[in-house]
């Protein structure tokens, strides 16, 4: 049981009363150092707690403890540096090594597998370490995106096997990559837990974060609730690609469409169209319709929504196919693709679920070109030479990528990729060559600056057969 006093929680264990005091969590472990982890890691340490990050990779972990993140993150090479210098972090590759902590998060991934279908091994092998090392009473924090009753069904029997007293919270990540240190702070943390105390024992945590904290009466409910706002972005974005096809169909600009529909207008508030991608997006409203298999339902607006969005590639890739017989380039044409992360804006060099990359594919399937150049303006050629399997060319810049050139396209919408205008592009291209845009960079510009060579998402200026 638990009751207030003066403003303090006592929990009543063992016959005994203890207070917060006695409990300052204050000794973190965070299990897994990718996105989700380092940066909550390094947060956590920013604030006062002593951290240690787990990684099963030996250079990622040497990396962190030298102060170098693996990953572009705003903020994250300077903030990362402070605390390991200051002592506040440390990462290591086993938990063998290390006493007990208060608090265990859990941030490892769950991507899909090749069958579509939300991986959890890692959930588990997390769970089991944490399980073997924690001591009695100890918090542990789910913090990964997970199929609906995966605290209740995995983790907490793995941690009930130890014989040990924990509490378990659920806290799912929310933050945009390229923002994920500024919404740590700023952000609503939501907290669901399977108890009162944990749920508080969890608040309190964030509570250095942010002022702001979301208390929710379970742990499905937690889980829920991540589920359904990426899933929501990603309908939405659907809707936005059909208007962009049907507009596509009456020879109309869908980005005029959308932008006069909504000004002044609350009740709209459509997004640009574009490709939808990324380690969120291309994989929560799987796991949201997998976790609802069990119970005999199916979610047709997100089942609907993620086809749209997933064969958009493809579909477009087709245009640009029959755009290139139509101007008979012959066999020894060059492809520029401009953008490979999964998005430009907040920048990042993250190329889980990059639908450019699916772009490429297809390009691949359809298109035969003598060669394709690879350019993102946050990823180096080196890292890109070595996530993506191909023989490609890698230019150093835009205007080395567009030079000479038969078709160019821009695949996410950094807005390095807006500097050189369509004008400047085609009188470096190759002649006759033309620009598919998938992020309508240039919707600003008048139909006479664009001309007849180039061509946007909901903007193709001609009517499909």
């Amino acid at each position: 049981m638990n009751v207030k006093c003066s403003g303090t929680t006592t929990y009543k264990e063992n016959g005994s009363f203890m207070t917060e005091s006695h409990r300052p969590d204050q000794r973190i472990a965070v299990i897994g150092l990718g996105y989700v982890g380092l940066t909550l890691a390094t947060v956590m340490a920013e604030v006062g707690y002593d951290v240690t990050g787990v990684e099963a990779r030996q250079d990622v972990a040497d990396l962190t403890n030298t102060g170098q993140p693996h990953f572009a993150e705003s903020g994250l090479s300077a903030s990362l540096s402070g605390v390991v210098g200051a002592n506040k972090l440390k990462a290591t590759t086993t938990l063998d090594r290390t006493d007990p902590f208060d608090v265990y998060f859990i941030t490892v991934g769950t991507p899909l597998d090749s069958d579509g279908i939300a991986r959890l091994d890692m959930i588990e092998r997390a769970s089991t370490q944490v399980a073997s090392h924690m001591g009695d009473g100890a918090l542990v924090v789910l913090r990964s995106t997970v199929k609906i009753g995966t605290c209740t069904s995995i983790v907490r029997p793995i941690l009930a096997a130890s014989g040990k007293r924990f509490d378990l919270a659920m806290c799912p990540e929310r933050t945009l990559e390229g923002r994920a240190l500024e919404e740590l702070r700023e952000l609503p943390q939501i907290v669901g837990a399977e108890s009162h105390k944990a749920r508080d024992r969890a608040a309190s945590l964030f509570g250095k974060l942010t002022n702001t904290i979301v208390r929710v009466s379970s742990l499905e409910t937690a889980e829920i609730i991540k589920l359904v706002d990426n899933t929501s972005r990603d309908v939405q974005f659907a809707f936005a690609n059909e208007v962009a096809r049907v507009c596509e169909a009456f020879g109309v600009n869908a980005m005029e469409v959308i932008s006069s529909g909504k000004l002044g207008y609350k009740r709209t508030n459509l997004p640009v169209p574009g490709l939808v991608g990324g380690p969120c997006l291309e994989k929560d409203p799987h796991i949201l319709m997998q976790s609802l298999k069990l119970a005999g339902l199916d979610l047709e607006v997100t089942r609907a929504s993620r086809t749209v969005n997933e064969r958009q590639p493809r579909e477009t890739v087709g245009f640009i196919a029959t755009e290139i017989n139509k101007r008979s380039f012959g066999d020894a044409f060059k492809v520029a693709v401009l953008g490979l992360a999964f998005k430009g804006v907040p920048a990042t060099d993250d190329l889980r679920g990059s639908m450019s990359l699916k772009v490429l594919e297809a390009l691949e399937t359809f298109v035969a070109a003598k060669s394709i150049s690879l350019f993102d303006p946050v990823i180096s050629h080196r890292v890109l030479s070595q996530h993506v399997r191909g023989e490609y060319a890698y230019p150093s810049s835009i205007h080395e990528a567009v030079e000479g050139a038969t078709v160019v396209i821009i695949a996410n919408n950094h807005p390095h990729l807006a500097e050189m205008k369509p004008a400047e592009m085609l009188r470096r291209m190759a002649p006759n060559g033309f620009i598919y845009d998938y992020w309508n960079h240039f919707s600003s510009l008048s139909a006479s600056e664009l001309g007849g060579s180039y061509f946007a998402v909901g903007n193709i200026k001609r009517v499909l057969a």
